[in-house]
């Protein structure tokens, strides 16, 4: 038992050092992660516990299609060319997760019950490691998914589900809400409290393994600089949630969502759109060449993943 323990250590120190390695010269300021930025749509990443995998969404103007897509890292530490996950591709699929132990990766998907049919609403799936390396969806169940659209999901080690839905017994327009994993089956959902939700809108909620922290996107709030920020709630030493403050080192006057932290809590990467390098004027007439060459930059105006050093995101909160 003693080795099983000690073997458990040095895995996850290894795992820790892996993801550390795999995400070097983290900056203290919000900054495009240039792994997976494009002149294309990306949106809401997940980096695997021990660094050797990212998943993230590529999605079309006016959210014409939604694929998952993955890179690995190679030994040289660079990450291979993005490649459409195994179970995505066909549908609207969004907004992976991995799960603390790396096994399971849940996403959201408009896909049919069965293997044929018609895209339906937004459910929360999931795919397992095998031998070959994912397993074919499954739909996490009736306790989680209901006839309304159901996304962002966010697993806890106890097993716990946070999403986001829009029900008619939350607190606000759209909400954060918790299942309670039992006995091997998640529980009937329910929104988290007023520390965190309100009147309003709040969504895409990143939960920390030890549900202790979570970061998430409330629209309409005062005071907020843009089109939606971003907020962190931590635990009292009760287990109750804190009222929630705006991170404003991260926020813009943009939409500022999907936040996610790499399992060994360095960094905080999170979505936004519109942040862009093109200037509003010109002093002389741009060229059909220039025109090109800022369509088919990265920050051209699309969506993207920034990422900001967790350790400075703190400092800047107290």
């Amino acid at each position: 038992m003693r080795m099983k323990k000690i073997f458990v250590a040095i895995t996850m120190l290894l795992s820790a050092s892996l993801s550390a390695q795999s995400l070097q010269n983290i900056p203290v300021k919000p900054s495009l992660f240039n792994e997976a930025s494009s002149p294309m749509q990306e949106r809401d990443m997940a980096i695997s516990p021990d660094g050797s995998l990212m998943f993230y969404t590529i999605q079309g103007n006016q959210h014409l299609y939604s694929v998952i897509v993955f890179k690995k890292r190679n030994k040289d530490l660079t990450w291979s060319s993005p490649e459409v996950a195994s179970f995505s591709g066909r549908y609207g699929d969004l907004e992976p997760a991995f799960t603390s132990d790396g096994k399971k990766l849940f996403f959201c998907s408009n896909r049919p019950l069965s293997n044929s049919g018609d895209p339906k609403d937004y459910d929360i799936w999931y795919v397992e490691k095998n031998e070959r390396g994912w397993s074919e969806p499954v739909n996490a169940g009736p306790a989680i998914n209901t006839a309304a659209n159901e996304f962002y999901p966010a697993i806890s080690n106890s097993g716990n589900l946070y999403f986001t839905a829009e029900y008619e017994h939350g607190v606000g327009k759209e909400d954060i809400f918790m299942s309670a994993y039992k006995n091997g089956e998640f529980q009937k959902s329910i929104p988290l409290d007023t520390a965190v939700n309100s009147k309003l809108w709040e969504f895409n909620a990143y939960v920390s393994p030890d549900e202790t922290t979570i970061l998430f996107t409330s629209y309409g709030r005062k005071g907020e600089m843009g089109g939606g920020d971003i907020y962190m709630s931590t635990k009292d030493a009760s287990g109750k949630w804190k009222s929630a403050k705006r991170v404003a080192l991260i926020n813009s006057v943009k939409l500022d969502y999907c936040p996610f932290v790499s399992f060994d809590q360095q960094v905080l990467f999170f979505t936004s759109g519109g942040r862009y390098e093109i200037p509003k004027s010109f002093d002389k007439p741009i060229t059909y060449k220039e025109l090109l060459s800022l369509t088919n930059a990265a920050e051209n105006g699309s969506e993207n993943i920034y990422w900001v050093s967790m350790k400075a995101v703190l400092e800047s909160l107290k």
